[in-house]
């Protein structure tokens, strides 16, 4: 039996110019998980989730091919992940294997409830990994990362992979977006086992060591929201409001360094500055675009953080989801978790996860 596992993933700040190449975003890990784990098979092949109520995915091969015989499912990312890694397993001169390929979740409760934390990246990587164990591929991080972005692109076709990234590097990490233009035009010109050798134009994946008096509260507000949406009406409105819009990316650009550098000096005190700033400039994308990124009980969970001086913001596509919050740990953050279950907003019990090894 294969296993693989892994993390799912908020955004701090940086969004949404993150989509845009050379723009940085800084991005955690958190200790939830997708595992799959894959057993051989010799007859035919199976996908099941404990997540989707749809039933398995059964499967053959034909050659080398992999045939599915029920086509409408929702597995699109577990399946864009196989496809791709048995590309690149055949061209290793891999045989192929017939198995039976099991995803368990996490980052979503028991209840079904959806928290907003990657799981459509998690689980690539985590089918990714597992696969390239099947086939004894070693595999690095970075390898990894470009295998799981060119599998989740193929599914959603939007989005920075920041995500990936998190799900694969682990812990805290400063992400700045590549050049998808690039790619797109470089997957029909070069073969893909060249292709994740190649370096990425823009792509830069740096791990943060964060201040130990840093303290991170998350915050969900029971609303699920669809980043893909979010991120398709911020690039529809976003083309009739260009000067506004290239304000929006270079304030982005200076608070996150404010950020990034507040991390490398351990300075918590600039970390909480340029995560308010960060708020600020998104609420003015957020009115420039029409899109509603920062609901009322975000707001409301953010006014409340300040109040007990604590630094706030939604995290990743906003419109819902989770908000993140960023205080001294030498302050005592009970009055605040108490005041926010008490404006209906949950506090989830999670802690950044570190990806020490990758199998």
């Amino acid at each position: 039996m294969i296993s693989a596992k892994a993390p799912g993933k908020l955004y701090i700040a940086g969004e949404y110019a993150v989509v845009e190449t050379g723009y940085p975003a800084i991005i955690v890990a958190l200790n939830q998980f997708v595992t799959v784990t894959i057993e051989k098979s010799e007859n035919f092949g199976s996908i099941v989730s404990q997540q989707y109520q749809n039933g398995s995915v059964m499967w053959t091969r034909q050659g080398d091919r992999m045939i599915i015989d029920n086509r409408d499912n929702t597995f699109n990312y577990i399946l864009s992940a196989i496809k791709l890694t048995e590309e690149y397993a055949q061209s290793l001169g891999r045989p192929m294997e017939t198995y039976h390929l099991k995803v368990n979740s996490d980052l979503d409760s028991p209840d079904g409830k959806k928290y907003g934390l990657g799981s459509s990246a998690a689980v690539t990587v985590a089918t990714i990994n597992a696969l390239c164990q099947l086939y004894g591929i070693e595999m690095d991080k970075e390898r990894l990362f470009k295998l799981a972005a060119i599998a989740h692109l193929d599914v959603q076709g939007n989005g920075s992979l920041g995500d990936i990234a998190a799900s694969v590097y682990g812990g805290w990490i400063a992400y700045r977006s590549f050049d998808r233009n690039w790619l797109n035009s470089s997957r029909h010109q070069v073969e893909l086992n060249k292709l994740i050798q190649l370096n990425w134009p823009q792509l830069k994946i740096k791990q943060l060591n964060p201040p130990a008096n840093l303290n991170l509260l998350i915050g969900w507000t029971g609303s699920p929201a669809s980043t893909s949406r979010l991120v398709d009406k911020v690039t529809i409105n976003k083309g009739q409001k260009q000067h506004g819009y290239q304000a929006f990316l270079q304030d982005s650009k200076k608070y996150v360094q404010e950020i990034i550098a507040g991390f490398k000096t351990e300075n918590l005190e600039s970390i909480e500055t340029g995560i308010n700033h960060n708020r600020l400039i998104l609420q003015k994308l957020s009115q420039l675009t029409q899109v509603d990124i920062e609901t009322p009980l975000l707001k409301k969970m953010c006014d409340i953080a300040n109040q007990f001086g604590a630094a706030a913001k939604s995290s990743g596509a906003g419109g819902g989801d989770c908000g993140i919050m960023i205080l001294d740990k030498n302050i005592n953050a009970e009055k605040l978790i108490q005041t926010l279950q008490k404006n209906d907003v949950e506090i989830l019990p999670l802690k950044v996860y570190e990806v020490t090894k990758l199998n």
